[in-house]
Order: structure tokens, then sequence, then C-alpha cells
């Protein structure tokens, strides 16, 4: 019965719903970090920013902003990566007037596949940030730049001789003279793309531009190979032989792909060059340039992209109300009681029970209770549930005095609960004794009685 019963509680007065706000705005954005995703600039976005306008002191302000490319404009990659690059954007909104704060609205996309030069970058959907509303007024909301930075995976990315497919918008190796491609070659040789290029030529030369922190030079071991010359920016950095293996023995094999023929790793997260040199005129092959990378070593605003509208001057005055006080909603009650107040108990006062806004304390009543609605509400999902506030007296600004009360027994009886309190006085049933014998009584003469008539009744008949 208690637990369908409705109850009496104190309800927020909502105020009336408005419609939330729809903000429209462009931006153009341009590179601003050392190799930016804005290569192809200005990238232009169209983006939305929302939020509720029947705001209350104690809420939030929750904005959500979509974005998306207003025209062909894109980011784009900045090098090879493996899977698992994040694209992340921040945007800005100045919060003016009653209150002073930037809000930050923030999102995140990952990118599960690997990303080849110039390749176009996905924007997240959207991005949000809740800010707590403190204080009622009016305050103007207006935003401000969007920040892109993209965040490349730990991990290799194979940079191989092929195609447009293979290196779309001509960002391939590039090969001076004397290199012939060979492609289709059987999958048993192991070649990345089961293709290559190879030259006899002395001083054929082919380079790479690359963004990472190391890179490998990879191709066949074959015994007809020479001597390779290998540069990094500009400086000679070593030399390989494809006919001798890592201990430089000669080797017996033909066209054995996929072999990790030189490498370096622990360059500074940046765009480099790596230029191999036919030293000889024996042959030399470049199947592909593997090109790695160490996210730990790359600057958070390397490949910044930082965007500005365009559209115009964007901004909106919204009202913080205060918090509303409380309206009574009187609903019938069945067996539930109403909700009380359960003073604390101190040893040294006694508590009494002081409606809310009022104080007994020497006659005083300036005291205010600042306890709002929402401290004496809970909400439950499919259910009201009150709560009841336990107050806490206040102690007397005078000296405690301390009252001594003596037992209600001096000495507990043996045998007896040392309670304090003496026992009940048993009481003897004289009367139940009384009654109970002339009921008996009664019953015997009324059977006498009854004999008697019978007898009579009997000895008129003869």
């Amino acid at each position: 019965m208690g637990l369908t019963a409705a109850a009496c509680v104190l309800l927020p007065t909502a105020p009336a719903s408005a419609a939330p706000a729809d903000l429209v705005i462009d931006y153009e954005c341009s590179g601003t970090g050392p190799s930016s995703i804005a290569k192809y600039a200005p990238v232009r976005l169209r983006t939305r920013l929302t939020f509720a306008t029947d705001l209350v002191v104690g809420g939030a302000l929750d904005l959500k902003w979509s974005l998306a490319y207003k025209d062909a404009s894109r980011f784009t990659s900045p090098g090879y990566y493996a899977g698992g690059s994040v694209m992340n954007i921040m945007g800005n909104v100045q919060i003016a007037g009653a209150w002073q704060n930037i809000l930050q609205p923030t999102g995140a996309t990952t990118i599960a596949q690997g990303l080849q030069y110039d390749k176009e970058l996905p924007l997240p959907a959207g991005i949000s940030d809740p800010g707590l509303l403190n204080k009622p007024g009016v305050i103007k909301i207006e935003p401000k730049d969007i920040v892109v930075d993209f965040a490349p995976p730990n991990g290799e990315a194979n940079v191989n001789d092929g195609n447009d497919i293979d290196n779309p918008r001509g960002h391939v190796i590039t090969y001076g003279p004397g290199w012939t491609p060979f492609d289709d070659r059987p999958r048993s040789e192991n070649h990345i793309h089961n293709d290559y290029h190879e030259t006899s030529s002395q001083y054929a030369w082919a380079e790479l531009k690359f963004v990472g922190t190391g890179v490998q030079y990879v191709g066949p071991r074959d015994h007809e190979g020479g001597p390779v010359e290998i540069e990094l920016d500009g400086g000679v950095r070593g030399s390989v032989d494809p006919s001798k293996n890592a201990i430089g023995d000669p080797v017996n094999e033909v066209h054995n792909g996929g072999h990790t023929l030189w490498e370096l790793n622990g360059l500074p997260y940046g765009e480099h060059k790596i230029k191999i040199t036919n030293a000889s005129t024996r042959k030399a092959w470049l199947d592909a340039f593997r090109v790695i990378t160490n996210k730990d070593a790359v600057p958070t605003d390397f490949h910044r992209a930082t965007c500005k509208i365009v559209s115009g001057p964007v901004s909106i005055d919204v009202t913080v109300k205060d918090r509303p006080g409380p309206s009574p909603t009187d609903t019938p009650t069945t067996g539930q009681p109403s909700p009380s107040v359960t003073p604390s108990k101190s040893p040294t006062s006694t508590p009494t029970t002081t409606p809310p806004g009022q104080n007994n304390n020497n006659g005083n009543n300036n005291h205010h209770d600042d306890r709002t609605v929402a401290d004496r509400l809970v909400t439950v999902h499919g259910n009201v549930a009150t709560t009841t506030p336990t107050a806490t007296p206040k102690p007397s600004s005078g000296p405690t005095a301390t009252n001594y009360v003596a037992a209600q027994v001096k000495k507990t009886p043996f045998g007896g609960v040392p309670s304090g309190e003496a026992p009940v006085a048993l009481q003897q049933p004289y009367a139940l004794l009384a009654g109970g014998s002339v009921l008996l009584l009664g019953s015997a003469a009324g059977g006498v009685v009854m004999r008697r008539r019978r007898a009579a009744h009997a000895g008129n008949r003869r």
C-alpha cells in the first residue's frame, strides 16, 4: 500500500521551453604548423552550432557543433602512415557578460586504414562541451577560431614504386634516368605489390621525400647486384651491396625480394629526403621505401590548421535565469506518511524542529535557510521519491547548563535488569476469581431448579 501511494512533493517550476539556438557558421582554414594538413589552403568548412536557450543557474550550457567540408577543398595526409591516425578538432566559444569564460568543444575521429601522401582526411561528425552555469544574468555567446590537429600513429608504411593507385597525385618515388620498371612479378619473389625497378647504369638515382622518424630501403637480394650509395637530407649516410648478406658473405640468390637492405631510425619528426645512387655498372634494384613513425616524437601542432570565421561576426545573447523556487503539487496520499524533519541529537542541547526560514534562537528570526528545492528533491526515473532533510540545531549563545536527573529507583531489585526503571508491580486477580465463583454458583442453582420443575411436572401427570 505504501509503495503505490502518491506523495506530495516540492517540484521546481520549469520555465517555458524556448527554441534552441542554431547558428550556421562558415570557416576558412590555413596551415599554421610546419607540415600542415591544410597544404592546399584554404580549406572551407561549414559548421552548425546549437545549444539550448532556456538556461537556469545550476544547469549546463551544452554546445554541440557539427562540421563538414563546404566544397571540394580538403585536409590531406602530410605523409605515409599505418592505420590509426587521429584527427583532433577543438573549437573556441567566448562567453562574455554576466560571467567570463572560454568553452572549448572537442572531438576526434580515428582513421582505421593506412594513409598515403595527400590522401583526403575525414572530419569528426561533431564536437561538444558542456559548461556549468553558476550565476544568473545575460551572457553573450560568440564562436571563435577552430583548431584542427593531425596525430599520426606508431607504425610503418610502404611507399611503393607503383602506379597512381599505389601513390596518388604523382607523389611517388622520383626516379632519375636509367631505371626500368618490372611489374606483375611472381608472388614467390616476395616483392611489394609484385613489382620493382632495376638499373645497371652507374650514378642512376632515385629519391623520396617523406615525413617520419625513420626510413628503410627495401629491395631484393641477388648475386648480380652491386654497391648502392645512400644519402639522407643531402648527406651520405652509408652504402649497401644487395649481392651480400648481413655479414658480408656473397649470396647465390636471384630476385629474392622483400629484404630491408638499409634503415635509419631516431630522426627528428618532420620532412626528410632519402636518395639512393647506383655506385657501379652492376645491377641495382628498388622495391620500396618504408617510412617509420614514432608518435611520441611528434609535436602536437606539427600538422596544425587554424580556421577563422568568414561568414561575418556571429554572436547571440542568452539570459541565464536564477534557480526557480518551489511550487507545491498536492496529490492524494494513501497510507504514506508525509515528509518530516528529524533533528539530530546533541548531548548538551535539546533541539527543536524549526520550519525553513525561521529560527527560535533567543527570539531572533533573522536566520535564512539557504537550501534550495534541489536540496529537498530527488528525481528517480519512473517514480517520485522524497528525501527527509535533517535539521542540525544551533547551540545557544549562553553557557551550557548541565541538568542532573536522579534515577527512578535508587536500587535495582535482585535479579532485575539495571535499566533505571522500577519493575511493574504484580497485580492479584481477585476480581477474576470472584466473577468465576458467581458464574459457577449460578450454574449449579439453575440445574437444581430445572430438576425440581421436571419432577413436579411428572407428578402432576400421574
